[in-house]
């Protein structure tokens, strides 16, 4: 492992753990060279996915991108780092267990938009409103009237 502070090839692992959720391996690390410590997550990764974009453009599977997609969108709500990376993991499972080489971008959308309708209601409507491409102040209304409504009827 390379080390992100001067690039040095040789680093040594202190302490590896599983995280909580048990999806992954935490590794401290330290660097022989300059010494500095840093910490990595190792993964399982089950096929290499490609994601099919809109336009047919077609890229890597990256995991960050639903990361920082949700974290955007729950950005001052309170909700704990664990519960985002849960969903983001429980995605992540859904998207390597469809047997599929390849997944169009617009059926990750609608998962982060199942996750966080089940996490959040804000986060879920501030997603939304991008991924939906909403243009106009009616269009939130619109939204947030169907997402109260689906409140009322639990």
């Amino acid at each position: 492992m390379r080390c992100p502070f001067c690039a040095c090839d040789n680093t040594q692992v202190k302490d590896s753990r599983p995280t909580e959720d048990n999806t992954s391996i935490r590794r401290r690390r330290q660097c022989e060279g300059c010494g500095a410590r840093f910490t990595t997550f190792e993964r399982v990764q089950l096929r290499e996915i490609t994601v099919v974009k809109s336009n047919d453009q077609r890229e890597p599977f990256d995991r960050s991108k639903i990361e920082q997609s949700v974290a955007l969108a729950c950005r001052k709500r309170g909700i704990a780092q664990e519960r985002l990376d849960q969903l983001v993991s429980g995605i992540q499972r859904q998207i390597e267990t469809l047997g599929d080489s390849e997944v169009p971008s617009k059926a990750i959308g609608e998962m982060v938009m199942e996750g966080l309708r089940a996490l959040d209601s804000v986060a879920y409507i501030r997603f939304a409103s991008v991924y939906r491409d909403f243009s106009e102040a009616r269009d939130f209304e619109e939204f947030a009237g169907n997402v109260r409504d689906a409140g009322h009827k639990k």
